[in-house]
């Protein structure tokens, strides 16, 4: 590292004393606020350009005027310079760097293994457990959509283990026609591999291959004279081939990602479309933050850097516009993958066509996108207008709680911008210590939990914080801000109108208790309601899973003694948990494997 003086910056000075090796610089200014990071395969040459230069670009020359610091860091190559650069970019969120605002890991179809009756499920995260996995997939409803098709296909199963190993009897699933029915051992080991081998075939791709067995297939049962079973099959033979010929891509062989960039009114929008085994998996949008002037070809080639830093690459990346440093990416990319990466911008016949796609999906998604803002700019004036506030809010914050009969309370917090909802700021607060079904207590812990860091001089502060609730949830409200001596944020319930009819919402404002009805066509009234509905449905979403994480484990998986067969053959005895729970100590010993020693134990435990 090499700082410069805190005090006015010399940058020829600073230039004369660096190495021409490669590595990346970062500018500060003189609050310490991280301007800019580059790499450079000379950091003599790249940082000379800026303080050398008799003429600059307005951008340029307004970011060198607040430059008080440089910070060096030598690589030993241009390719590792690349990659720490996109990493301090994705850390550190320079002002003047364009940057990707994504950081929810993409979805995969997971398989489990190890197992007579592996699951298919909906993975997001760490990739740590034995199985399977398949994708990326460019959305969660990608995912969700194949899963269902998977369903309806090839009936292997997709629910939780914890409930897979406590039935006794067949589910609803299996009643409709969408499982086998191996919770209860109505389908062979054999043959569920076999589904299981069809289901691997066809996410790799070989859907071809999957028709072509299963044809076979229909073919001896059609010679057996088992009719019953050739129609099935001729069934699903027929749904997969519709099924293939909707998704697979003529020529769209290799795996491929294709992405395009269209810039307008200061927003960028950059659309992916995603190719694996000649299989469109769809498309993704995204919106880069960008600094001034920022040209298609910059975006493309800061995305490619940081989008790919951390995820599966493809061997074809297409691009809309020549970038620089292409080959250098591809290189660095072919490294950390362990495969060949082409980075292509001119292309003929079928992916000329992909380009064409993925550029008329981001002017399309662009469009709305600005439109949609104007939308929400109108809003927030309007809020600022019914509120009686000096100017529109620039962050909102919105308290809700949800719980099941006073079990298992949760609130939530989420945070809206002039942008829209800003999801990484959002936060749950699980509720202990309190009288089941206490909202009022509730909502007194979620605040305290959340502003004692603001009192501590830590975390951002609304300028306004919506209440879901009347006066009794707001008087909470007023109570902690009071308590932790904070002042200057302008506190709003949310009342439900007469007959909880939307649109006719009481704003409730804490200061004067005066009472507001904006009324049904209001822009003000629908920015709060969406940001109220918002936290609802993300109040709800935690207390749901609180919920089925506490449930999730059987009471019987907690008895010493009681393995998998012996809870199946209690369950299978019993008809289930409240017939286990509602026998003796007797009658617990008349199951297999039961002694006296045992069956107290279980009922304890059931009792306790």
């Amino acid at each position: 590292m090499q700082p410069a003086p805190s005090q006015a910056f010399d940058g020829k000075a600073f230039v004369s004393t660096l190495t021409t090796s490669p590595g990346v610089y970062r500018y500060f200014d003189e609050d310490g606020e991280l301007l800019y990071v580059g790499k450079a395969s000379s950091l003599k040459k790249r940082v000379g350009s800026y303080f050398l230069k008799p003429r600059m670009e307005p951008r340029i020359a307004a970011m060198v005027s607040q430059i008080a610091r440089c910070e060096i860091t030598v690589t030993r190559t241009e390719a590792e310079a690349l990659l720490l650069e996109s990493q301090l970019i994705k850390a550190l969120k320079p002002r003047y760097n364009i940057l990707l605002r994504d950081d929810k890991s993409y979805p995969y179809i997971y398989l489990s293994g190890g197992e007579d009756y592996p699951r298919l499920a909906f993975h997001r995260g760490a990739r740590n457990q034995p199985g399977r996995y398949f994708g990326p997939f460019p959305s969660a409803f990608a995912v969700r959509e194949s899963l269902n098709l998977m369903q309806k296909l090839f009936k292997v199963r997709q629910c939780e283990d914890s409930y897979f190993r406590n039935r006794s009897r067949p589910c609803l699933q299996y009643q409709i026609g969408r499982c086998t029915g191996p919770c209860v051992n109505l389908i062979s080991t054999d043959d569920y591999r076999s589904d299981v081998r069809h289901v691997e075939m066809f996410l790799e791709g070989r859907g071809s291959a999957v028709i072509d067995e299963l044809a076979t297939s229909m073919e001896q049962a059609s010679t057996a004279l088992n009719f019953e079973r050739a129609a099935a099959l001729r069934d699903q033979i027929a749904t997969l081939r519709k099924l293939h010929a909707q998704n697979h891509v003529q020529g769209a062989t290799a795996d491929m990602d294709v992405i395009a960039c269209r810039i307008e009114a200061g927003i960028a929008c950059v659309s992916v479309l995603f190719f694996r085994n000649g299989i469109s998996l769809g498309t993704r949008d995204f919106y880069p933050r960008l600094p001034l002037d920022a040209e298609p070809a910059d975006v493309l080639a800061q995305f490619v850097a940081q989008y790919y830093l951390d995820r599966p690459v493809p061997r074809e990346i297409i691009l809309g516009e020549p970038i620089a440093d292409g080959a250098l990416l591809s290189e660095v990319l072919a490294q950390q993958c362990g495969h060949a990466v082409e980075i292509k911008t001119r292309v003929r016949g079928e992916r000329a066509q992909f380009l064409q796609m993925a550029e008329r999906n981001a002017q399309a998604s662009l469009t709305s996108r600005i439109a949609s803002r104007q939308t929400l700019g109108a809003r927030f004036d309007d809020l600022q207008n019914v509120l009686g506030l000096d100017e529109p809010p620039k962050r909102i914050e919105c308290f809700d709680i949800s719980h099941t009969q006073g079990e298992l309370t949760v609130a939530s917090c989420v945070v809206f911008g002039p942008e829209g909802p800003e999801k990484s700021h959002y936060r749950r607060f699980n509720i202990s210590g309190i009288t089941p079904g206490d909202d009022y207590a509730a909502m007194h812990q979620a605040l305290t939990r959340r502003f004692r860091k603001v009192a501590e001089g830590e975390g951002a502060r609304p300028d306004l914080l919506l209440i879901d609730g009347g006066t009794g949830q707001v008087a909470q409200a007023l109570d902690v801000l009071q308590e932790l001596g904070i002042t200057g944020i302008e506190v709003v319930g949310v009342a439900k109108g007469p007959g909880r009819r939307a649109g006719e919402e009481t704003l409730v404002l804490a200061g004067s208790g005066r009472e507001i009805h904006p009324g049904p066509t209001s822009p003000a009234l629908h920015l709060v309601a969406a940001v109220r509905d918002e936290a609802h449905r993300f109040a709800i979403s935690g207390h749901r899973k609180r919920r089925e994480k506490a449930r999730e484990r059987s009471v019987l998986e907690e008895v010493q003694g009681v393995g998998a067969r012996r809870r199946a053959a209690l369950l299978k005895a019993f008809g289930g948990l409240a017939g286990v729970e509602a026998a003796g100590v007797e009658e617990l010993m008349q199951v297999k494997g039961i002694d006296r020693s045992l069956a107290e134990r279980i009922y304890d435990a059931l009792h306790a």
